[in-house]
């Protein structure tokens, strides 16, 4: 059975206690539970154990509004977030998503089969938004690294070795291999077979 870690940051102990029986009563996920009805303790809890999804109250005795979830986003980017609302704080909520929330539940409707579909989209959600990133990223570095061989390369005219920005003259595949992510494999070209291979067909050009 697959287990998901939870997090769940709500100081009313009777919206808890629903919260929670949604939850155990869920067929197929064990929820793993962690609960604080502080936001400070919430952060304490979040560094020291694996938490797969946060569930949030934005009205908390030591944090209220949106600066709740922002703070807690701040400090675990990677968690996704769940906002827990009453109906009058629906547009707070909504203001939450906005800011990279990835969802919000209402009180009055906490079934299982609602928890755990906003809980399974939230966490399919943000693993996409990191995979994204990581390819951003990646791309941005194989971006700079062209970069780096753009501009002037001194290169010798006759052995065609590249002087690096230490003065010192290095083979092309070297020097390339160094500054990107580039990576060579060894042929022969027409030219140079007929040259120096007169005896081997290798291009298949012999009549």
């Amino acid at each position: 059975m697959e287990t998901i870690h939870v997090l769940v940051i709500e100081d009313n102990p009777d919206d808890f206690f629903l919260l929670k029986e949604a939850l155990e009563d869920a067929d197929d996920i064990l929820f793993n539970i962690f609960h604080s009805d502080h936001f400070e303790n919430a952060l304490s809890v979040g560094e020291k154990n694996a938490v797969d999804v946060a569930i949030i109250d934005l009205q908390l005795p030591d944090s209220v509004g949106i600066d709740t979830f922002l703070s807690f986003h701040r400090q675990f980017p990677y968690i996704p977030a769940v906002i827990m609302t009453g109906n009058r704080d629906k547009d707070l909520a909504v203001k939450a998503v906005q800011a990279g929330a990835q969802d919000y539940l209402f009180k009055a409707e906490l079934s299982p089969a609602a928890i755990v579909r906003t809980i399974r989209h939230a966490i399919e959600r943000q693993r996409l938004m990191t995979d994204l990133q990581k390819t951003q990223t990646a791309l941005e570095k194989s971006l700079a690294s062209v970069r780096q061989l753009s501009g002037l390369l001194p290169i010798c005219s006759h052995c065609k070795k590249i002087r690096d920005d230490k003065g010192y003259w290095n083979q092309v595949e070297a020097y390339i291999q160094e500054k990107s992510e580039a990576r060579f494999s060894h042929g022969i070209c027409q030219e140079c077979a007929k040259k120096y291979y007169p005896d081997i067909d290798i291009y298949g050009d012999k009549e």
